[in-house]
C-alpha cells in the first residue's frame, strides 16, 4: 500500500514530530517528505507504504482527528488515485 498524505495549517513549533510519530503509530513508513513555510502557513507532504494492507477510511479518520489537535487539516490519499489520473 502507498499513499500520500498532505498537512496544511499555521505555521507553529512540532508539527513535523508530531506527524511524523502518528504515521509511525498507525504503522505506516516515510518513503519522502517535503515540507516548506508559505508565509505563515505550514505545508508539507509525505510519500508513505506499509507492506500491509490499510483501510483507509480508518485513516482518514484517524489522521483527521489528530489533524484538530495539532490545528492542522491531514489529509491521505491513496497513490493509486494519482496513477489512474496520469492514465487517463
Amino acid at each position: 500500500m502507498k499513499a500520500i498524505i498532505t498537512v496544511v495549517g499555521k505555521d507553529r513549533t512540532g508539527i513535523v514530530a508530531g506527524v511524523s510519530a502518528k504515521i509511525a503509530e498507525l504503522g505506516l513508513n516515510i518513503d519522502d517528505i517535503s515540507q516548506t513555510v508559505l508565509d505563515e502557513f505550514f505545508t508539507m507532504m509525505a510519500v508513505v507504504s506499509s507492506d500491509e494492507k490499510k483501510d483507509f477510511t480508518k485513516l482518514r479518520s484517524e489522521f483527521e482527528a489528530y489533524g484538530e489537535t495539532l490545528n492542522v487539516k491531514i489529509n491521505i490519499q491513496s497513490s493509486a488515485i494519482f496513477d489512474a489520473m496520469h492514465n487517463l
